[in-house]
């Protein structure tokens, strides 16, 4: 196993990657990666120093925690605040700042907020406390959604009445169309490995065709990602705008249909607030009606505050692909990984906490 993750990290296949590249590229290229794994191995393994100066990698929506947006923050603190209410949540969103406060205030303030590894944990939960509403707070694409949709159908199976799942679940095409439709200079797609594990790579074909954008689905290793940018590289020269697979040792153009029946089953897809982007249609995922009963947003009515962005936090901008993380005013002063003022600060799989940890100053 070693030895092939060593075959991933070769210098000398990298070194020559990077001589392909910078002889086939045609002209300025803007990419962006859409996956916070992704965007975490660009800043580890230093890729643009790889690049060419005409090739510019910029950072999408692509972590899960930081297009959660602060009316979800908000919302989940709300619950966070009742009586009999355990909020089950992974650990990355503990930190995030709500308008006001965060989980990690809440719980230090008392609210029983408890860090699970997955969705059945909180559902464990509410077996283990049937008097009292565990909510479990939902994020994730399609990565993690069949996880949700497996805990929902558990405690169904059992009975529970007592789990709630608030669903910050989205979909990442209409993310990927909203950008390009905002104006955002994007010229090609590093598309997410383990998203179009679940979905495959049909997902993409509707970007390639409408908008003429290359798309390359890519693994997490820097040969995958140099790979990936070279295969990106050749459409543009070759003047093609296609769906591609480098990550094919995990990804199949079918995808995986037990988890897309899971989903079809438990959720429905409807309109969603993302962070920086505002509300973009059919791209969050709530459960369905036959399922309402486990909906905590449908079934537990609480009033939340009105949602106040950071002054000074430009996480907004960078998830668009607009900044990166050294433009902003508050990036390693009052902003770190240890003090985050804003949502890309908290994720290791989001840009300014990538940038900050691998010395991108």
């Amino acid at each position: 196993m070693v030895k092939i993750i060593e075959g991933f990290r070769s210098d000398s296949i990298c070194l020559r990657l990077s001589e392909l590249i910078a002889a086939q590229t045609p002209g300025p290229l803007t990419i962006m990666e859409v996956c916070g794994g992704h965007t975490a191995a660009l800043y580890r393994y230093g890729i643009q120093s790889f690049l060419p100066p005409a090739i510019r990698m910029v950072s999408g929506p692509g972590c899960p925690v930081c297009v959660s947006d602060v009316r979800f923050v908000d919302h989940v603190i709300a619950l966070a605040r009742l009586e009999d209410v355990i909020i089950a949540t992974y650990g990355d969103l503990m930190r995030v700042p709500g308008s006001s406060s965060s989980l990690e205030r809440e719980k230090a303030a008392g609210a029983d907020i408890r860090t699970v590894w997955s969705a059945l944990d909180a559902t464990a939960l509410a077996k283990e406390f049937p008097r009292r509403r565990v909510v479990f707070a939902a994020i994730g694409f399609e990565t993690t959604i069949p996880g949700t949709a497996i805990a929902v159908l558990e405690a169904k199976r059992l009975g529970l009445d007592n789990l709630f799942v608030l669903s910050s679940h989205k979909i990442m095409p209409p993310a990927m169309s909203a950008l390009i439709d905002s104006g955002a200079q994007i010229d090609a797609y590093l598309c997410p490995g383990h998203v179009s594990v679940v979905t495959g790579s049909s997902i993409y074909e509707p970007i390639a065709a409408r908008y003429h954008k290359p798309c390359v689905i890519s693994g997490f290793e820097p040969v995958d990602i140099l790979l990936s940018i070279l295969m990106i590289v050749r459409q543009a020269a070759e003047g093609r705008s296609g769906v591609e697979i480098q990550y094919t040792r995990a990804v199949k153009p079918e995808g995986n249909s037990r988890a897309q029946a899971l989903i079809a089953e438990v959720f429905t897809p409807r309109d969603d607030h993302w962070r920086g982007l505002g509300i973009i249609s059919q791209s969050g995922m709530a459960l369905c009606d036959g399922l309402r009963q486990f909906d905590a947003e449908r079934e537990l009515t609480i009033e939340i505050e009105e949602p106040q962005a950071t002054e000074g936090c430009i996480c907004a901008l960078i998830l668009r692909g607009g900044k990166q993380p050294r433009d902003c005013p508050l990036y390693g002063n009052m902003c770190t990984p240890s003090t985050p003022a804003g949502a890309c600060m908290v994720s290791s799989e989001g840009a300014c906490a990538s940038a900050f940890r691998y010395g991108a100053l």
